[in-house]
């Protein structure tokens, strides 16, 4: 595929406030087409979703560079720079307090700056980061294609309705392609971060097909 060429995203949702844009630091990485149930109890993030749902947002989600999940007092939390949207595609109440979300990577931004407010919430002025530049050897994006399916394939079985990534599928996509194999493969929570944050999708197949030959994966 052509260098200057790029993969499209899963399109933002309506609402984004690049200027104040609330986050989600977790122990996770999201990527762009990926799907993430969250269990949302603590008050600032429950207002989040509600003003989220209200308004058609999204919010951020960042992988934790330092700190906890759970607010600590005197202990703040740091999100990494990079992230990913997170549009919240189905909400349920669990029980009083206790909201169950539904959630679509999107695009991914970049962390120009945060604060923190009063209830704990970060938010963040933001800027949204280009689709992938794709220059994908071809060769090596059939090898990944194919262990992905494989490994796909009894997770759809056991699960037809609930599929480990947000619909639809995007086969032909190195993007998409290279984003399931970083979700699904045993990484480093730091390395699923390194590799989210990189502009070019060719990139990314090239280290996850090297992972998966050097762990027999492939």
């Amino acid at each position: 595929m052509s260098p200057t060429s790029a993969a499209s995203s899963p399109a933002a949702p309506a609402h984004v406030d690049l200027e104040s844009l609330p986050l989600f630091p977790l122990h996770t990485v999201l990527f762009p087409g990926g799907r993430l149930p969250l269990r949302v109890f603590e008050r600032r993030y429950v207002d989040m979703v509600r003003n989220c749902l209200r308004d058609g947002a999204a919010f951020g989600v960042c992988l934790i560079a330092s700190g906890n999940e759970v607010a600590r007092p005197g202990e703040p939390t740091v999100p990494e720079t990079v992230g990913c949207l997170a549009e919240i595609v189905d909400c349920n109440m669990e029980q009083l307090g206790v909201l169950l979300i539904d959630t679509r990577g999107c695009q991914r931004f970049r962390v120009l700056e945060h604060r923190t407010l009063d209830d704990g919430l970060i938010v963040a002025r933001a800027e949204l980061l280009p689709d992938d530049v794709i220059d994908c050897k071809l060769e090596l994006l059939g090898e990944c294609l194919g262990a992905l399916r494989r490994i796909l394939a009894p997770l759809l079985h056991a699960n037809p309705d609930r599929p480990p990534f947000a619909e639809p599928a995007r086969w032909d996509d190195p993007s998409w392609v290279a984003n399931r194999l970083c979700e699904l493969l045993p990484l480093p929570l730091k390395a699923r971060q390194m590799l989210m944050a990189l502009p070019d999708a060719g990139m990314r197949i090239e280290i996850v097909h090297k992972f998966m030959r050097q762990n027999h994966i492939l």
